[in-house]
């Protein structure tokens, strides 16, 4: 496995009082043909990983192109939160690039690269690319304790393996890999079968649909506590999808019926505040199917809230406590 170089971020503001993310964010960079290792990372409270790959979208291709467009809607978001502050100490990895274009070789160059960050002290955030990358990422938190994923998603994405993975088999595969607790935020009415329903209630899974957040999202975000709360290890996964179509139109399925940017900011930057936060993704931004890049604007925000909350949780700790031995 290899790595496409981080870009060069810069902000694109003219006023040299404004501080965004394109100030903030700095470029991993290593002597040429040596890897990024955990320890090149100890100096970032965050790192983000491009995964730049759609190989197994069952609906509409385009995400491959996600992480380029959020990092460029990411450039020129201001860092500061009004409750946590400035935003500082956020790295670049640069892309994944593996050996091959096919699915298996695209999956283990995401684990080597994600195992890589799970092993520094740096926050994970992952930049799709696809859901079946989801995988990948989670799998090397498998091996060092209990592991809960909140996914916030229009869909359960639990469908049976058939000839290979897809965007649609992710908690499925991690669930019969031996993930401890999964639920689902934002999942719609009429969005999934009753086989697929009846699996995840079957395996202990949590659903809070979206219009459970429409009605009341502190309960919403109770029962998500909930379902993680007896894990070492919490990771967060962002499917651009859980938006409204009319927030997010650049997605592989969007659907009318969704949250809205600002539950789903405040969702993110809430659960980002557990102190055993492993790591966070959004996946399924498809610039060449989305509207003025409405939906990668709104990916990127989820980026800054996931940080921010992260940031405010004043714990003393740095990188956050994620349950048993450093890894």
């Amino acid at each position: 496995m290899t790595r496409a170089d981080p870009p060069v971020w810069s902000s694109p503001s003219s006023d040299p009082a404004d501080e965004t993310f394109g100030d903030v964010v700095e470029p991993i960079r290593v002597e040429p043909d040596e890897p990024v290792r955990a320890a090149d990372l100890e100096a970032y409270d965050a790192v983000l990983v491009g995964e730049p790959f759609d190989a197994a979208v069952i609906g509409r291709t385009g995400a491959r192109d996600g992480p380029d467009a959020i990092r460029e809607a990411l450039a020129g978001v201001k860092s500061h939160h009004f409750t946590a502050g400035s935003i500082a100490a956020v790295g670049d990895y640069g892309d994944v690039e593996p050996a091959t274009t096919d699915l298996e070789s695209i999956r283990e160059g995401v684990r080597e690269a994600a195992e890589t960050v799970h092993e520094s002290a740096a926050l994970p955030v992952f930049l799709g690319g696809d859901n079946s990358l989801t995988v990948p990422n989670v799998v090397p938190l498998l091996e060092h304790g209990r592991v809960g994923v909140v996914n916030l998603d229009a869909h359960l994405d639990v469908r049976a393996v058939r000839a290979e993975p897809t965007s649609g088999t992710p908690y499925r595969e991690l669930l019969e890999a031996g993930l401890d607790a999964y639920t689902c935020v934002g999942v719609r009415h009429f969005e999934t079968s009753t086989v697929y329903a009846d699996y995840l209630e079957e395996r202990g899974g949590t659903v809070v649909t979206a219009a459970d957040v429409g009605r009341d999202l502190e309960g919403a975000l109770d029962r998500a506590r909930d379902a993680v709360s007896d894990v070492d290890a919490v990771y967060v996964s962002v499917d651009c999808d859980v938006l409204d179509a009319a927030h997010a139109p650049g997605v592989s399925a969007p659907t009318p019926g969704g949250l809205t940017p600002r539950e789903l900011f405040r969702l993110v930057y809430e659960l980002a505040r557990d102190h055993r936060l492993a790591g966070l993704e959004v996946v399924e931004c498809a610039p060449p199917l989305d509207r003025n890049g409405r939906t990668a604007d709104a990916a990127a925000r989820v980026v800054a809230h996931a940080l921010a909350g992260a940031t405010s949780r004043g714990d003393g700790n740095r990188h956050g406590d994620r349950g048993g031995e450093r890894r």
